[in-house]
């Protein structure tokens, strides 16, 4: 037992050692193995760390790398952008504020609203957290260029502006001052709608409201707003796009014109819409731009949709613009005052001066293409373009047969007849047209239309220029009894043909010269001013040529800046009814029919052009372009005059300023030195549209001598110088006998000029006028006539010496010495002193057969004039009357040629 536990014990230790053993070899193994793994694991850890190196260096190298390329593609993508936008946006459009100046574009620019504010390059990750995702630093780079944020507006949709009120009403407010700013001035027109603040969010555009650009509605005035701008884009697309255009845009891109303004009206809340409200303005949210009508919404809901730009008004980098999509953006503020009322005025002072006129050539036909007209059946030419952009034609034939002009002084009116004769000039020869023009007002003019001292052309189609005939009613009446002559020449040979207007004539007559005539007075209410012979005359011919004118090819222009006084015209509703053509320039009144206001807000340039006599259906707006200029009208002009056939007559040019000589005087120069039984006394040029001298014809007959009357010594003397020279031109040196008495001081130096220059005169004064009356008396009492005329000028008549031996001496030779050859031209210096000459009130004053009135009222002369009653005279400086009782059944007006 003992054995075999000790048995037992012995194993047990002999297992034990064996285990202890093994143990402390696997232990060694096992020591050995962690040694080795230790290094292998000290060997792997270093290698992981130079790994580890060389990764986070070629992730830094990388890093840098798609930096730097950020950094530069975004440079490159902000330059071009910032350069997108430049030219998108150039000038007012996109200028800051500091530097802004209105400057018109020849198209619609986008407009800047602020600044887009465009992402940097990523920045490093957070070592903390290093999972974190990168973030775009939200401020621009100091060096990137700056890209304006800009929104469409003009020619393309509308703009809707939510968000801070005080922020939003900057963003209108600059929104459109960049748009009037780039837009000629007048063409964009604003209607505001401020219910809540009355008009004070537009309170800065306060200074357009006086040229109509701005209009405000009544804040019960939305409905009525919106329906009248959904009529608007009605008319557009029916009348003005018609089917051939999508847009204005597209017309204005194929046809280099802007037939209509744009139309920005601003809403600036309106509380809710009711249904009709909403659906007008969804219509013109739809349809709008295309037309030309845009929209800025603030403070009204509209739900986004394509050509709508909406704006969410925010401080800060908050504010958004829809077509930046989440890009921030940093909104403008608004425009400063200085330079928003600035730029308000210089625009309103634009719109109040008008555009820019287009040029005359643009009337014209082509060259090659002048005078290749017609005017058989009427007169057709262009007058300028309309709103549309087409050509106006404007009439004159059997219908419309005349033209009314009428408009305010600095409106245009002159330039209006020039434009209107260039194109008509241009197209018809001088065979088929002549102008009488007549310019009642103070100035010259029509005189560019004749020969002047610094051009000898003419316009060849011109027959006759009056000017500075303000005084001179006469001559207006002398021209209508001209037209009134031709009107009976073309009536008689209609007849002779039995035709009926001058068509059929020119048809049945080609060798004949039947132009039409254009006769053009302006400020033709001066001829009709006063309540005298002259205006009743005047009314009757121009009734009988604005009736019968029509069929004979005479067509009357009246051109005047007001008619709406002219009792004579507007007292004959037959008479204006014939001038059916209406053409009414800015403010222009009366001309157009009493409910058509049509020229009330016309622009400077334009006209109504109306040939229903003045109905608002017929009415055509048309730009007149610029003819006044001299050298573009000279260049017209020398083209047309070398056109002439040489030994053309230039047109009569009666100028009533201008002192008219008798070496001009045809009727002067005609005198030829020959033994004339009845010589003829020229005294002066007749108010006449003929160059015609006034003249008495003093043949052996009673009663012809010459008076003249008044106390004007210069005019006085002026008359008997042309007597007597025009009277010496006839005789060869001893065919007369002239003798000259002067009995005045003033006068003296005038007689004696006259004197020298008819050879072998006798002079006589105070001291030797007997010898003269007592000869003279003798020979007027001789049984035989002279043997050669004598012609006795008398300067003071009335201050003949001498006492009542001389007068009787006087008497007889008035009385008796015309039939025996002896005739008295004598100034008296005042009617009722040649009546006491004569031989006092009861006396008769048959010697005195003709006499030429200065200074001497009407009234003074019933004594020498025929009838009961006395001419209507009323004296002025350089007019003088004349009436000679063997031709004249009235007196007639005359200028003195002047003293020589």
């Amino acid at each position: 037992m003992a054995d075999s536990t000790k048995q037992q014990v012995m194993e047990i230790r002999a297992g034990l050692s064996h285990a202890l053993g093994a143990a402390e070899t696997a232990l060694r193994r096992a020591q050995h193995e962690a040694a080795a793994a230790a290094g292998h694991l000290e060997r792997v850890s270093a290698a992981a760390g130079i790994r580890r190196r060389k990764l986070a260096d070629t992730r830094d190298k990388r890093l840098r790398s798609i930096t730097e390329w950020h950094d530069t593609e975004l440079s490159a993508l902000s330059g071009a952008a910032a350069g997108a936008a430049d030219r998108a946006a150039p000038g007012a459009a996109g200028e800051l504020w500091h530097s802004f100046e209105a400057t018109p574009l020849p198209r619609a620019a986008e407009l800047r609203v602020g600044r887009l504010l465009l992402p940097t390059a990523p920045g490093p990750a957070d070592p903390e957290d290093p999972g974190r995702p990168w973030q775009w630093d939200a401020a621009a780079a100091p060096e990137a260029p700056e890209v304006p944020a800009l929104v469409e507006l003009l020619d393309h949709g509308h703009v809707v502006v939510r968000g801070d009120r005080k922020i939003g009403d900057e963003v209108v407010a600059g929104l459109l001052l960049r748009a009037l700013g780039t837009t000629t001035p007048g063409t964009v027109q604003v209607i505001g709608y401020d219910p809540e603040h009355l008009g004070g969010g537009l309170a800065g555009f306060a200074a357009l409201a006086a040229v109509r650009v701005l209009t405000f509605v009544a804040p019960s005035g939305l409905g009525a707003l919106l329906d009248e701008l959904v009529e608007h884009v009605r008319r557009i697309n029916e009348t003005v796009l018609a089917g051939e255009y999508s847009s204005l845009r597209e017309l204005h891109a194929a046809t280099k014109r802007r037939p209509e303004p744009w139309r920005v009206a601003v809403l600036l809340g309106a509380g809710e819409l009711n249904r009709h409200e909403r659906t007008q303005l969804d219509r013109l949210l739809r349809t709008g731009a295309a037309c030309g009508v845009h929209l800025i919404v603030h403070g009204i809901d509209v739900e986004p949709g394509p050509g709508i730009e909406v704006v969410t008004a925010a401080p800060g980098e908050a504010a958004r613009i829809g077509s930046a999509g989440d890009l921030p953006v940093r909104l403008d503020p608004g425009p400063p005052s200085p330079i928003l009322t600035a730029t308000c005025r210089q625009i309103a002072e634009a719109v109040a001066a008008g555009p820019a006129p287009v040029a005359l050539d643009s009337l014209l036909p082509e060259p090659g293409e002048e005078w290749r007209e017609s005017s058989a059946t009427g007169l057709t030419a262009p007058l300028g373009d309309s709103p549309q952009g087409t050509r106006v034609l404007v009439t004159l034939s059997d219908y419309p047969p005349h033209a009314l002009i009428a408009g305010p002084s600095g409106t245009g009116k002159t330039n209006l007849i020039y434009a209107w004769m260039g194109a008509l000039a241009a197209r018809y020869s001088p065979a088929e047209l002549a102008f009488y023009l007549l310019d009642f007002k103070e100035g010259v003019s029509f005189a560019r239309f004749a020969p002047g001292r610094r051009d000898q052309s003419w316009l060849p189609h011109v027959r006759l220029v009056g000017v500075n005939v303000n005084t001179d009613r006469e001559f207006g009446l002398a021209l209508l009894r001209f037209l009134g002559a031709e009107l009976r020449r073309r009536a008689d040979a209609a007849k002779q043909h039995e035709v009926t207007n001058l068509a059929e004539l020119r048809a049945e007559d080609p060798t004949g010269v039947w132009p039409r005539i254009v006769a053009v007075v302006d400020e033709f209410q001066v001829l009709l001013a006063g309540r005298d012979a002259v205006t009743t005359e005047a009314v009757d011919l121009l009734e009988d040529l604005a009736r019968r004118g029509r069929s004979q090819g005479i067509h009357l222009i009246l051109a005047s800046q007001d008619i709406s006084g002219i009792e004579a015209l507007w007292g004959r509703p037959a008479l204006v009814a014939q001038f059916t053509l209406r053409i009414a320039l800015p403010r222009a009144r009366r001309v157009l029919a009493e409910q058509n206001s049509a020229a009330d807000s016309l622009q400077r340039y334009h006209a109504v052009v109306n040939s229903d006599s003045g109905a608002t259906e017929a009415n055509q707006i048309v730009r007149v372009p610029a003819a006044g200029d001299r050298e573009q009208w000279g260049a017209l002009q020398h083209r047309l005059w070398r056109r002439l056939p040489p030994g053309e007559l230039p047109p009569r040019l009666f100028d009533g300023d201008v002192q008219p000589r008798l070496a001009d005087s045809p009727d002067f120069r005609a005198l030829t030195p020959e033994d004339s039984p009845a010589p003829v006394a020229l005294l002066g040029e007749t108010i006449d549209v003929m160059s015609r001298s006034a003249r008495t014809v003093l043949r052996r007959a009673p009663g012809r001598n010459l008076a003249v009357l008044g106390t004007r010594v210069e005019e006085a003397c002026a008359v008997l110088a042309t007597a007597g020279r025009s009277l010496a031109a006839q005789y060869s040196r001893d065919g007369a006998r002239f003798s000259i008495a002067c009995f005045d001081q003033d006068a003296q130096a005038y007689a004696e000029a006259l004197h020298a220059r008819i050879p072998d005169c006798g002079w006589y004064d105070a001291s030797n006028v007997d010898w003269l009356l007592e000869d003279a008396a003798a020979e007027s009492t001789a049984a035989w006539p002279a043997d050669r005329p004598h012609f006795i000028l008398l300067y003071a008549a009335d201050a003949l010496p001498g006492g009542k031996a001389a007068l009787d001496q006087l008497r007889t030779v008035l009385r008796q010495g015309p039939e025996r050859r002896l005739h008295v031209l004598g100034w008296w210096r005042g009617a009722g002193l040649l009546r006491d000459t004569l031989g006092g009130q009861g006396s008769r004053t048959d010697p005195i057969g003709a006499w030429v009135a200065l200074d001497v009222h009407g009234s003074e002369l019933a004594p020498y004039y025929p009838g009961a009653g006395a001419p209507n005279w009323y004296p002025r400086p350089w007019r003088a009357l004349h009436f000679d009782r063997s031709v004249h059944r009235g007196a007639e007006v005359m200028i003195p040629y002047g003293a020589s």
